[in-house]
């Protein structure tokens, strides 16, 4: 057990990532945004920043598994972000 405020030295602390560095990974990716009134967005991950907040390209809005409306480049403040997801294209 570590006692300088490292994390234990256990298996499932190697396979976790920093949300961080996730979301540096996927930047030009498709992702799936939620945002906290359910609203999905979908589209490829330009920036994010610390406060998670988000620039898509190619952006559309879903409901009920249809595009609602196509934004284009659409900026998303963070603290409406629920989740974001990377897609798999």
């Amino acid at each position: 057990m570590a006692t300088n405020g490292d994390s234990p030295d256990t298996p499932a602390a190697d396979t976790s990532r920093d949300p961080s560095g996730f979301l540096s990974e996927i930047i030009g990716a498709p992702v799936t945004v939620k945002l906290n009134s359910g609203i999905v967005y979908k589209g490829d991950l330009q920036s994010v920043d610390g406060y998670m907040n988000i620039a898509l390209e190619r952006c559309k809005e879903w409901a009920n598994g249809k595009v609602v409306r196509s934004w284009g480049d659409a900026f998303v403040r963070g603290n409406n972000v629920s989740y974001i997801s990377a897609d798999n294209a």
